[in-house]
């Protein structure tokens, strides 16, 4: 039998098109992993839910989801938003504030990636970006 902390466990936290979401993502993701014992992990998947909840609300004019799995010693973090097209890591420099998201996702996870979804999956088409990371530790 696995004890609780080694059990799967997922939240799915929709969230309108608002920019004060990211917030409130970052406020649940601390809470859920604090309550898994999984609080070493806090910084860094604040970093990436921010950045892929960011892009979801930045590119699309829809609403969105922050998924949090965790299953097997890693942290799977996914953001679905409306748009089916593919994320663009984008063009920006060191000095820009923006359009340097998913390079911080890229660099900072063990392994990201993404797909297409159909209405089926969050009750609208659109995508699936997701990174992991490591639990352990």
């Amino acid at each position: 039998m696995q004890n609780d902390e080694e059990a799967p466990w997922e939240y799915t936290l929709y969230i309108p098109h608002d920019p004060r979401a990211v917030s409130i993502c970052r406020r649940t993701l601390r809470l859920v992993l604090t309550t898994h014992h999984l609080a070493h992990l806090i910084d860094l998947a604040e970093l990436l839910a921010s950045e892929l909840i960011s892009n979801a609300i930045a590119h699309t004019d829809g609403p969105a989801a922050l998924r949090l799995l965790h299953t097997k010693g890693v942290l799977r973090l996914g953001a679905w938003d409306t748009d089916p097209r593919p994320p663009s890591p984008g063009t920006a420099s060191e000095q820009d504030e923006n359009g340097r998201g998913l390079h911080l996702v890229r660099s900072c996870a063990d392994d990201w990636g993404w797909f297409p979804l159909t209405a089926a999956a969050f009750g609208s088409a659109g995508k699936y970006v997701w990174c992991e990371v490591t639990a352990t530790g």
